[in-house]
Order: C-alpha cells, then sequence, then structure tokens
C-alpha cells in the first residue's frame, strides 16, 4: 500500500497526516498529528493511530525539533516512516504567485522560487518553507510534492484577477487576485458533476468553503471564473476573526485618526475582527448558544456574516449567468444547518430551494439537501484537502 505523508506548516504549529490516497473522501487518515506551540517554553505533540491518542509535552524550539519529535513519536508506536510505505511527501503551500498553476516536484530551483513570493505571503510561506527544508533533511530519499493554495485560479479572466489601480505599480509588486483555499474548491467542485450525472465542461457552479476563514468561488466548467479572497486571504467573506471586504480608506483613516501603526492594523483586521471583532467569540457553535440567549452583538455578528455571504452568492449567480449547483463545505459549512438555510433563503424565484428536513440531516458523506424541485441543487460535500494533496504527490512521484 503505497502512502503519502501530508505536512502543513504554519508559523508555530505542523499538521501531519499519512494518508493512503485511494481512499475514499470519507475514510479517516491512518496516521493524523499536530506539532503546536513551537518556540514557546513547552511544546506539545498530538498523535493518533489505530483508535489510541498520544500526546508528548517537551521543549519545541523550531519546526526541525517539531517534526523530528513527531517521527520519533510516531516510531514509539508502530508507525514511524520507517515502518510505513511512504512514496511522497506533500506539502501545503499557501502562495504560488503568478508562477506555479500546477503542483510542483521540490527541487532546489523551485524552493529558491518559492521564497521568491514570501513577500505576497509573509506570514505563510516562510513557515511552509521551514517544514519543507526540514521534512527534506529527515526524508532526503522521498519525492517532495509542493501543493499552492493559489494554483487552482489561474484560469480566472483579467477583469476578475486584476485591480483598478495604476497598472505598472500593480505588475511590479504582484498586486492582484490570487485567491486561496483552491485545493478546497477544487476538489469539491470536482465532485459535483457526477453528483448531477453531467459533463464537467457543462457545469456551473458555486462552490462556499466556509470556517474560521471563509472563501466562495465560482466554478465554470471545472475551472475557476471568480474568487471572494484577494491578493491575501484578509478579502471577501467576513470570517472568524477577519473582517472580509472593507472600504480601504479605512486603513488610512485609522493610521490618522486613531493613530494605529500598520502592523496594529493589520492585527485588527486580520486577528481582532469579522465575527469575533462584534460578538467576542469566533466559533460558530458557541456564536450559536449567545444567540440562542438573545445576546445582540452574537446576532448582530452573524447578520453581517450572512450578508455579506448572500451578496457573494448573488454576484457569482449573475457572473455565471446559469448556476447548477451551489455547494456548502468546511466546519461551518458541512455542520451549520442554520447558516446554510439563511445564506439561501427566499431564493426560491431564482430555483433555489432547501428541504428543511434534508438540511438538518448531519452526516460525513456527500449529500443533497435542496427539494426535488429546485432547479439549482445544493449539496454539503465534506472537503479533504489532504486526500487532494495526497494524490497529487503520489501522482507526481510517479507511483500508483
Amino acid at each position: 500500500m503505497s502512502l503519502a505523508l501530508v505536512l502543513n506548516s504554519g508559523s508555530s504549529s505542523i499538521k501531519f497526516q499519512v494518508v493512503n490516497p485511494k481512499n475514499h473522501a470519507t475514510d479517516a487518515p491512518l496516521v493524523s498529528g499536530l506539532v503546536e506551540q513551537i518556540g514557546e517554553p513547552t511544546g506539545s505533540i498530538t498523535l493518533k493511530y489505530d483508535g489510541e491518542k498520544y500526546v508528548l509535552k517537551a521543549p519545541i524550539p523550531d519546526h526541525s525539533a517539531g517534526l523530528d519529535l513527531a517521527f520519533k513519536l510516531m516510531d514509539e508506536h508502530g508507525c514511524g516512516i520507517a515502518q510505513l510505505d511512504i512514496v511522497a511527501v506533500g506539502h501545503r503551500v499557501v502562495h504560488g504567485g503568478i508562477l506555479f498553476s500546477q503542483p510542483q516536484v521540490i527541487t532546489d530551483e523551485i524552493l529558491g522560487m518559492v521564497k521568491d513570493l514570501i513577500p505576497l505571503a509573509p506570514l505563510h510561506n516562510p513557515a511552509n518553507i521551514d517544514g519543507i527544508e526540514v521534512a527534506m533533511k529527515l526524508l532526503p530519499d522521498v519525492p517532495h510534492i509542493a501543493v499552492f493554495d493559489t494554483g487552482f485560479y489561474h484560469s480566472m479572466p483579467p477583469a476578475a484577477a486584476l485591480y483598478a489601480i495604476n497598472k505598472e505599480t500593480a505588475a511590479e509588486h504582484g498586486v492582484r487576485r490570487y485567491g486561496f483555499h483552491g485545493t478546497s474548491h477544487e476538489y469539491v467542485s470536482q465532485h459535483v458533476p457526477a453528483l448531477l450525472g453531467k459533463d464537467p465542461d457543462e457545469v456551473n457552479q458555486i462552490t462556499l468553503h466556509l470556517g474560521n476563514g471563509a472563501s466562495a468561488t465560482a466554478v465554470r466548467g471545472g475551472k475557476a471564473v471568480d474568487t471572494s479572497m484577494g491578493m491575501t486571504p484578509l478579502a471577501g467573506l467576513v470570517m472568524g476573526t477577519r473582517s472580509g471586504d472593507i472600504d480601504p480608506g479605512i486603513v488610512f483613516h485609522l493610521h490618522r485618526s486613531a493613530g494605529m501603526s500598520i502592523d496594529e492594523i493589520d492585527k485588527l483586521l486580520n486577528r481582532d475582527s469579522g465575527v469575533k471583532g462584534i460578538s467576542g467569540v469566533n466559533d460558530f457553535r458557541e456564536l450559536g448558544r449567545l444567540i440562542e440567549d438573545e445576546d445582540p452583538d452574537a446576532w448582530l455578528a452573524y447578520s453581517i456574516y450572512i450578508h455579506q455571504l448572500r451578496r457573494y452568492i448573488g454576484s457569482y449567480m449573475i457572473a455565471l449567468g446559469r448556476v447548477d449547483a451551489i455547494t456548502f463545505t468546511a466546519g461551518v459549512g458541512e455542520n451549520d444547518a442554520m447558516v446554510r438555510a439563511d445564506a439561501l433563503a427566499n431564493l426560491g424565484m431564482y430555483g433555489i430551494k432547501i428541504d428543511p428536513e434534508r438540511n438538518a440531516i448531519r452526516a460525513s458523506e456527500a449529500r443533497e439537501i435542496s427539494t426535488d424541485d429546485s432547479t439549482v441543487k445544493v449539496f454539503v460535500i465534506p472537503t479533504n484537502e489532504e486526500l487532494a494533496i495526497a494524490r497529487y504527490a503520489v501522482s507526481l512521484a510517479g507511483v500508483e
């Protein structure tokens, strides 16, 4: 059984899974784990394997130490790299710029190009690169594959991808709409044609990745034609802690009127805004409990969230001209029936009708939640970015 190790390296954490690329979307990974609190006095490594959970507390000064400790913990419990048939390592890389439209086998040249993109993703790409360099040292004889969040959006037309700012300035500094969550949107959108019984080239759809980070994408014939996130993951929908779309003049106003620095405004918009900035919480389960308790701020945060979501759905309906399906995915999209119902409420005149009973069902598999007479079909499809990355990794490694 050929397996892939999938790594998602953040600034202070590393998520990892060992995945069988031939699994179904609902199949659990063979091994999963999380290295967290890297750089703090005491870090933590959590490993899940064969129905058991193991936790190691230890100082983790950097990514190299974290991944090394994780591999040793796997060895101790019989699921080490040497004990499993790992044929490829897939790495999630947030930003591929305009350079990378497809996953890449990582070479020194490719890694250098990813490093050149750090100015476009200063919070994400350095951590991704750390994970790649560490893993390549620890596993030098296995092919390493980079899968880019932005890759799915290379098909967007210039009218959707470019901003109306001075074109020379934009070109010089790489200012354009890149889009994110691409692996998720691509994975989910590929499942829809079969559910509709249609040729993929003939399907127009809207995919909604709703988690703590959230994005919407319009897909025509399997290719993205527009998306809500922009040059950075800050744009678009209201999110757990991110503002989503705002008047750019707000940035200048906060600097001039409130005396806030660029770093302070960055923190405000990325970490202290969105649902959390209004309600005080960013977990939708807690938000729902506050709404049940008639908390006015929770209801306001939810209302703004839904309003912005509906704006994007409506604009993409016009951009596509005809919509065959709307799909919800990710943590909120898959689990919050109220969000799904409110996002598509009162749209029967556009052929969108949700069945309340179907929508209320919680399940781990793809399912339709629209009524039988809804001309636009509505689905909930669990995303599985790790499985998608594993499949890319094994394919590019030349192993079947």
